[in-house]
């Protein structure tokens, strides 16, 4: 039988062919470029809320072993670990908000970067000092949210005051000042521990990540291996990618409501 009269695939194979198509290049998407990300916490309030959706830019750092995603159970780029090598690699900046592999456990992160390899960061009365200056903070008046359960784990918020059940939630906001001239919110509710905190010196190709939500993140103010399993010193090669837009933010306890998406979040910019 000639090329020209063999059987063509039917609808069912023609189906088929498309999803398989489809699922490759979405795959190659996710791993060579942008990787999606649904905020799971308050940590990074008011900059990031809780069903925030964003895709992670991958480029922005160049790629290492924690930019290939594992699919399946199988860890494609295992062989890579241990290695602070990065392809088409450069640092992030401070002020950057960025999507990081954990150290210890190695579940996705995100917090803003605050402490570059060779600095001295410390916090005193709830003030950040970088290499032992102070940084500028600015009063902003108030975050205000309603005291309900959010996201999936249906938790309620943090607040200064103490509200009954559907009040307002409210916490002092500032604007903070980085060296390099990023500005961005940061939010008070309380006195805490880490309001006063050693002076930490980052190491060589290590990074110091904060959440702008102060007292309600645990980052690298706190111990790995302490009891609440902080985030600690950061390795180059666990740094995902960047935060640079909020695609959709969902209010509800999933993302698929789509009747509970915030209407002023679609491609917010990431400050």
């Amino acid at each position: 039988m000639a090329d020209s009269e063999k059987k063509k695939d039917g609808p069912i194979a023609e189906t088929i062919k498309t999803v398989v198509y489809a699922l490759l290049i979405a795959g190659a998407i996710r791993t060579l470029i942008f990787q999606p990300f649904w905020i799971p916490s308050g940590s990074m309030k008011s900059t990031l809320l809780i069903g925030d959706f964003l895709f992670v830019n991958k480029f922005a750092y160049g790629y290492s072993y924690a930019s290939c995603p594992s699919m399946f159970g199988v860890d494609f780029c295992g062989f890579a670990k241990g290695s602070d090598k990065r392809l088409f690699g450069s640092d992030p900046e401070r002020g950057d908000v960025v999507v990081f592999k954990h150290p210890v456990l190695g579940s996705d992160y995100i917090k803003r970067l605050i402490g570059l390899p060779g600095d001295r960061i410390q916090v005193k009365e709830g003030l950040l000092y970088i290499n032992g200056a102070p940084v500028e903070v600015t009063p902003d008046g108030g975050f205000i949210e309603a005291n309900t359960p959010q996201g999936p784990e249906q938790s309620r918020p943090s607040c200064a005051n103490r509200p009954a059940p559907d009040a307002d939630c409210i916490k002092e906001r500032f604007t903070e000042v980085l060296p390099n001239g990023v500005s961005h919110s940061i939010l008070n509710i309380r006195d805490v521990r880490v309001d006063n905190t050693e002076e930490f010196v980052v190491p060589e190709d290590q990074f110091f990540f904060m959440g702008d939500n102060r007292d309600n993140s645990v980052d690298s103010r706190f111990s790995q291996t302490g009891p609440n399993r902080g985030v600690g010193f950061v390795p180059r090669e666990n740094i995902i990618g960047r935060a640079d837009r909020i695609m959709f933010s969902s209010a509800g306890n999933s993302m698929f409501y789509f009747w509970t998406w915030r209407s002023d979040r679609f491609f917010k910019a990431i400050e």
